[in-house]
C-alpha cells in the first residue's frame, strides 16, 4: 500500500471530520478534492469494488433526487449502498463519497455504489470508474457560460458511453429525444422509461423547448403530445425516428396537495402494475421515480419494495425540501435552469393557499455568471393567477435583477419587495401573511437559507424512519 495513498485518505478524513464539527460546509466535496491533489489516481483505487456494481446517474434535472430515490429503494431492499447524497457530483464530489464510505486502506464494503455524476464530469469520471449501467434523466439548456452550447453537453456525455463497454446497460427517458438517441448512436442496450402521453398533461406553450429537428436527419421533429419541455410524444416523419415505447410507463399522474401519484405499467423488465406515490410534487418528481423504479427493476428488486420505498422519500436539501413553522408550511425549491424553474412555477400554480414567494439569485461560478436565463423563464404565468400570492421577495446578489423580471412579468410593483440580506429575506417569507412559503433559490444561495430555514423552522422528514446508505 503506497504511503501517498494512505496520507491522501488521512487527509480527506480529517477535513471531513472538521467540516463536520465546525458546521461550517457540508465535506461534500473538500475531502476528495485534498487527496486527489495529493493522490491523482485515488478513484483507481475503489474500481471494481462494489460487489454488484455501480449504477451513474447523469442529465441535465433531477439527477440528485433520482439518484437518492433509487439509494433508498436499494438499502430498503436490504443492499449496503455508497452514494453522493448531497449532490456533490463533480469528480471531488464522487472521490469524497468514496473516501467517506471505505477505510483507510481505501477498502470498501458495499453492494452498490449510485453516484450522480455532472454532465461535464461524467467523462473524467467514467475514466477511472466504469459503471454497470448509466441513467439519463433529460438534457437542457443549463449554465450557458459554463457548459457552452447543449450540443457540447450531449456530445461530452455521448462520447464518453462510446468509451464504455458494449454491455453497460443504459436507463433512458423514452419522451426526451436528446436522450432516446443515445442507444442508437453507441449501440448500447436500453431500458426506457416515460409518461404514457395524455392530453391532460399537455403544455401548449412548451416553453423552453430544446429538440425542434431531428438528430439524425435534421428534419422537424412532430409532437401528438406535450408533457413538458421537449418531454413528450415525438416522431421524425422524414426518417422515422420516435418515441420509443417504454419498458416502465406512468399512466394517470396528479400532482398537488402533499405528493404526486401515477399508477406504474411494467412490460419486459416485470409485467406488472403497481400504484406509486411520491410524496413531493411535479410531473418531473414521476420521471425521477420512474427512473429510480426501471433502475431497481433491472437490479432484481421486487417492485412491491421499490414502490413501498418510493413512497416514504424524503428530499435532498433544495429538493421540494419540506418545513413547517408554526402552522405555515414552508418549500424550498433549487432553481437552476429555464425549465427547471417552469417546473417549480408550475408545481406552486397546483396549490390553493395564499403564498408568500421568495426568490433568491446569485450569479457565483457554481449558479452560473450569466443570468440571462431568466428571461426564457415563464413568470408571466404568474399573473394569471395572481390571488393566489400574497407577495413576492427577492434576494440574493442579482436580487434587482429578479425583481426587474419579475416587473416586466407583469407582477404588480406593490406585490415586490427586495431584501438582499438572506436572513431578512426568509424572515419576511415566514412572517408573511399567507398559509405558506414557498422558496425557490440558486445553488450558493441555497445554503445559507436552507441553514436559516434549519434555525428558525422544523424540517419535515416524511421518510425520518430509512435506514440509512453507507455512506
Amino acid at each position: 500500500m503506497k504511503l501517498q495513498l494512505i496520507m491522501a485518505l488521512l487527509v480527506a478524513k480529517i477535513a471531513m471530520y472538521l467540516s463536520k464539527l465546525s458546521g461550517q460546509g457540508r465535506g461534500s466535496s473538500l475531502p476528495g478534492m485534498l487527496a486527489l491533489r495529493i493522490y491523482p489516481d485515488l478513484l483507481k483505487q475503489y474500481q471494481g469494488q462494489p460487489r454488484k456494481g455501480v449504477i451513474m446517474i447523469t442529465g441535465t434535472n433531477g439527477k440528485t433526487t433520482t439518484s437518492n430515490m433509487l439509494s433508498d429503494i436499494l438499502v430498503y431492499a436490504g443492499h449496503r449502498v455508497v452514494t453522493n447524497r448531497e449532490g456533490a457530483n463533480l469528480i471531488t464530489g464522487v472521490a469524497t463519497a468514496f473516501i467517506k464510505a471505505s477505510t483507510f486502506t481505501a477498502r470498501l464494503n458495499c453492494d452498490y455504489a449510485v453516484l450522480e455524476v455532472d454532465e461535464a464530469a461524467f467523462p473524467g469520471v467514467t475514466r477511472w470508474i466504469k459503471p454497470n449501467q448509466v441513467m439519463v434523466t433529460n438534457f437542457f439548456r443549463d449554465q450557458l457560460d459554463r457548459y457552452g452550447e447543449l450540443d457540447i453537453t450531449i456530445s461530452k456525455v455521448l462520447d464518453a458511453l462510446k468509451q464504455l463497454p458494449e454491455d453497460v446497460k443504459l436507463i433512458l427517458n423514452a419522451d426526451d429525444p436528446l436522450v432516446a438517441r443515445l442507444t442508437r448512436e453507441t449501440g448500447q442496450a436500453a431500458i426506457f422509461y416515460g409518461v404514457r402521453p395524455d392530453e391532460a398533461l399537455s403544455s401548449a406553450a412548451a416553453y423552453s423547448r430544446e429538440a425542434k429537428v431531428c438528430p439524425f436527419c435534421g428534419g422537424m421533429l412532430v409532437y401528438n403530445i406535450y408533457i413538458y419541455s421537449q418531454l413528450g410524444d415525438f416522431r421524425c416523419p422524414q426518417c422515422g425516428f420516435a418515441r420509443s415505447q417504454p419498458d416502465i410507463e406512468a399512466v394517470g399522474v396528479t400532482s398537488g396537495g402533499s405528493g404526486t401519484q401515477a399508477t406504474i405499467c411494467a412490460k419486459g423488465l416485470a409485467k406488472g402494475i403497481w400504484p406509486m406515490y411520491i410524496p413531493v410534487q411535479g410531473i418531473y418528481n414521476i420521471y425521477n421515480g420512474l427512473a429510480a423504479f426501471a433502475a431497481a427493476l433491472s437490479l432484481g428488486v421486487i417492485p412491491e419494495k421499490a414502490a413501498l420505498s418510493l413512497s416514504t422519500f424524503t428530499p435532498a436539501t433544495g429538493r421540494m425540501e419540506a418545513f413547517r413553522y408554526g402552522n405555515k408550511q414552508v418549500t424550498l425549491t433549487l432553481v437552476k435552469n429555464p425549465t427547471g424553474f417552469n417546473q417549480a412555477l408550475t408545481a406552486l400554480l397546483a396549490q390553493r393557499e395564499r403564498q408568500d414567494i421568495l426568490i433568491a439569485i446569485n450569479d457565483n461560478d457554481a449558479d452560473g455568471r450569466d443570468i440571462s436565463w431568466l428571461w426564457d423563464v415563464d413568470f408571466e404565468v404568474l399573473t394569471q393567477y395572481l390571488e393566489q400570492f400574497n407577495r413576492f421577495i427577492c434576494s440574493g446578489q442579482r436580487a434587482e435583477d429578479m425583481a426587474l423580471r419579475l416587473k416586466y412579468a407583469g407582477v404588480p410593483i406593490e406585490r415586490l419587495t427586495m431584501e438582499r440580506e438572506y436572513q431578512r429575506a426568509v424572515e419576511a417569507a415566514l412572517q408573511g401573511e399567507g398559509a405558506v412559503a414557498n422558496i425557490l433559490a440558486t445553488y450558493t444561495a441555497l445554503w445559507p437559507v436552507e441553514k436559516i430555514l434549519r434555525q428558525r423552522a422544523e424540517r419535515v422528514s416524511i421518510g425520518a424512519n430509512r435506514v440509512p446508505s453507507v455512506s
